[in-house]
């Protein structure tokens, strides 16, 4: 399962997407959020949505089935309960949300991977730290440079994020890059980068199932 992050209608809908929802771990969150953007105003929503449609068409041609939490980028939601009950739901063999990053600190930059921890069941054990390790490995090896400011060397083991938290399947989600660094935001808004970013995941969620 595919999960871009965020959607193109959520900014119009504060009222819905800011109420709260089970987050794990006894916490609650709201239901999403409207996500970051460059400089120049291109928004991660766009971004996820490209790249995940980019994802889904490699590994369908490698017969692969892939279902999103989404079914375009102009609507609302789902909330982040609802997209790990879609995952659950389908039983899928790997979830992977696609995110991008919005930091301010100087020369911050650099893609991570973080997944569940401490695991609150078996699948966010080792079948999801065996995930995240192959898209990191999997993106490094693309050529993508590890996130200086978040995580180590490329994972970043999280409490906080309700989406990995409520999982029953092998989670993991991409912070591919900052969308505040100048180079990185300008790969994300090229369809050259966008490409670029999709083949090295596709690839990497290819070799974590073939594994």
């Amino acid at each position: 399962m595919l999960d871009p992050g965020h959607n193109g209608g959520n900014s119009g809908r504060p009222g819905e997407i800011n109420k709260q929802v089970p987050a794990g771990r006894g916490k609650t969150k709201p239901c999403n959020t409207t996500g970051t953007a460059t400089n120049s105003g291109y928004p991660e929503h766009a971004f996820t949505w490209d790249v995940s449609q980019r994802i889904s068409e490699a590994l369908s041609a490698k017969g692969i089935r892939v279902i999103l939490t989404r079914r375009n980028d102009t609507g609302v939601g789902p909330c982040v309960d609802e997209r790990a009950a879609i995952g659950n739901e389908a039983n899928a063999d790997a979830v992977v949300s696609i995110h991008a990053d919005g930091s301010n600190s100087a020369g911050a930059h650099g893609f991570h991977v973080a997944y569940s921890a401490p695991p609150l069941n078996a699948q966010q054990g080792e079948p999801s730290t065996k995930l995240a390790t192959a898209l990191r490995d999997g993106i490094r090896a693309g050529g993508f440079p590890t996130s200086t400011y978040l995580g180590s060397n490329g994972l970043a083991p999280r409490a906080d994020l309700g989406g990995l938290n409520l999982s029953t399947r092998p989670a993991a989600l991409v912070e591919c890059g900052n969308m505040r660094n100048a180079a990185e935001a300008a790969a994300m808004a090229s369809e050259e980068g966008r490409q670029s970013y999709a083949a090295v995941i596709a690839k990497a969620i290819e070799d974590y199932l073939a594994g």
